[in-house]
């Protein structure tokens, strides 16, 4: 089955990605073969995975998980996602000052 997952590298950073056999990528990511970002940060150890029925759906997954800061990532992993992850979620067009919705911008002509 293809997954979505994450390490923690060795300075604390978090490394996401997506692969058909997580152990493998992880034990990849620890000896030769893994990304250039982890490898500079060894041992790397997994701390969260999800399992999906495509690698697309685990590719997607990445991908939106790679957009998020570090707190909404360290909240999936802790498995509070589901009730801190809207409070983390940033609101597209509220300002912060006023708390009132603001028009989107002008479109490009």
């Amino acid at each position: 089955m293809p997954y979505m997952y994450i390490v923690e590298c060795a300075d604390k950073s978090f490394y996401v990605g997506s692969t058909w056999d997580v152990e493998q990528r992880v034990w990849q990511h620890n000896h030769d073969g893994g990304a250039a970002y982890t490898r500079r940060r060894r041992p790397v150890r997994l701390v969260y995975f999800e399992e999906y029925e495509s690698i697309a759906e685990a590719h997607g997954r990445e991908k939106q998980v790679q957009g998020w800061g570090r707190a909404k990532r360290r909240a999936l992993i802790d498995g509070i996602g589901d009730t801190v992850l809207p409070s983390l979620a940033k609101k597209r067009f509220q300002t912060p000052r006023s708390g009132t919705e603001s028009a989107p911008p002008p479109p490009v002509e």
